[in-house]
C-alpha cells in the first residue's frame, strides 16, 4: 500500500471539510408527470403586476397626505413601496414588534385584513399633537401603548378610513371599518402561516423622521376583484377631479362680449370731415354675417327683429381651425 494520497483521495478530503458535494444531476421530468401537491399548504401562484392597485395605493398617498396635515398641521413626505405578495408568516417574521395591528373589515368583501402603524410613526405623531417635533427618542420595548396614545391611534386610523375609503370608490365601493387592535401579532390570526397575503408599505416622514405604515389583506379576500385589479383600465380619470369641475364651472359662468358687425363702409376722410347731422352713410350689408369673442370668429349668423328686439339667428358654428374672415362667406 502506498504512502502517498492520490489527486483524487485529495480532492475528496478537501471536499468533506468544505461541505461541497459532486453535483448530481437531477433526472428531468417527463413531460405531463404527475406532480405531488399538499393541499395543506395552500399555496398559490399569483403572476404579474397590480396596475388598478397601484393607482390605489397612490390615490391613498395623495389623500392621506392631505389628512395627515389637518390633523398634526405638518406636512407629511408619503412615499408608496411596491406591492409584495407573500406568505402570512414571512410578513410577521420581518414585522418590528410591539406595533400597533388594526384588524379591519372590508365590506362587502368576506375575511379580514390588517392595517398596522409602526411605533416610531405613532410616537412621532403623539410628539406633534403636542407641539413637538419628534426629535427626542421614545422608549418603545416592553411596554404597551398608553390610553392618550391609543386615542390619538383612533384618530389616525379615522384619517386611514376616509382617504382608503376614497381611493378605492372609483374602482370598487368597499368601506373599510374596525374590529380591534392587537400588539402581538400571534394574536392576529387573520390568515394561516402559509396563506398568500398582498402587501404594501408607505414610508412617512415628518422632516426627515419618521416610521412605515403598513397594508395587508390577503389574497383570498381581494380575489373577487381580480379582474378589476389586474386591468389597466382603472386609472385616475375614473375619479372625479373636484377642482376641474369648479374651473369649468366658473368658465362657463364667465360673462364675454359677443360683437357682430352688420355692414361696412368706405369713405374718404374728406367726406367724414364735411358731414352733418341728417346726411346718410351707405352700407354694404350681407345676407349672412359673422358673430365675433374677441375679435375670433365663433358663428354664422342671419339678423333681424325678435320679440321686438334686433336679434341673431345662429346658422352655424365656426371652429378655431376655421378660414372664415369676420363678414366672409366661404362656408365649409
Amino acid at each position: 500500500m502506498s504512502d502517498f494520497l492520490s489527486q483524487d483521495e485529495v480532492d475528496s478530503l478537501l471536499k468533506g471539510v468544505t461541505g461541497e458535494a459532486d453535483e448530481v444531476a437531477a433526472p428531468a421530468e417527463a413531460a405531463g408527470t404527475v406532480r405531488p401537491y399538499n393541499m395543506g399548504t395552500q399555496e398559490r401562484i399569483v403572476r404579474g403586476r397590480m396596475p388598478t392597485m397601484e393607482i390605489i395605493n397612490e390615490r391613498f398617498a395623495r389623500l392621506f397626505r392631505i389628512s395627515l396635515f389637518n390633523l398634526i398641521r405638518r406636512t407629511a413626505e408619503i412615499s408608496v413601496g411596491p406591492i409584495r405578495v407573500q406568505k402570512f408568516s414571512e410578513f410577521l417574521r420581518n414585522l418590528p414588534i410591539p406595533a400597533n395591528i388594526n384588524i379591519v373589515q372590508a365590506k362587502p368583501l368576506r375575511g379580514n385584513g390588517l392595517f398596522i402603524f409602526d411605533p416610531n410613526l405613532v410616537f412621532l405623531v403623539v410628539d406633534n399633537m403636542f407641539g413637538g417635533d419628534g426629535r427626542f427618542h421614545t422608549r418603545v420595548e416592553g411596554r404597551e401603548f398608553t390610553q392618550t396614545e391609543q386615542r390619538i391611534i383612533q384618530q389616525l386610523l379615522a384619517a386611514v378610513f376616509e382617504s382608503y375609503n376614497k381611493a378605492w370608490q372609483a374602482v370598487y365601493a368597499l368601506k373599510f371599518e374596525f374590529v380591534r387592535s392587537e400588539l402581538n401579532p400571534q394574536f392576529a390570526n387573520i390568515a394561516t402561516p402559509n396563506e398568500v397575503v398582498v402587501t404594501t408599505t408607505f414610508d412617512i416622514e415628518f422632516g426627515g423622521l419618521g416610521g412605515a405604515f403598513h397594508v395587508l389583506t390577503p389574497y383570498s379576500m381581494i380575489e373577487p376583484l381580480r379582474e378589476r385589479l389586474y386591468s389597466t383600465m382603472q386609472g385616475d380619470h375614473m375619479a372625479v377631479d373636484k377642482r376641474w369641475l369648479r374651473t369649468i364651472q366658473q368658465v362657463q359662468s364667465a360673462e364675454i362680449e359677443l360683437t357682430a358687425i352688420l355692414g361696412q363702409a368706405q369713405i374718404t376722410f374728406e367726406k367724414v370731415l364735411g358731414m352733418r347731422s341728417g346726411d346718410f352713410i351707405p352700407l354694404d350689408v350681407e345676407d349672412s354675417i359673422t358673430a365675433l369673442v374677441n375679435e375670433v370668429p365663433v358663428m354664422k349668423c342671419k339678423y333681424g327683429i325678435f320679440n321686438n328686439q334686433y336679434a341673431l339667428k345662429v346658422e352655424k358654428m365656426l371652429s378655431s381651425t376655421s378660414g372664415d374672415s369676420a363678414n366672409g362667406d366661404n362656408d365649409d
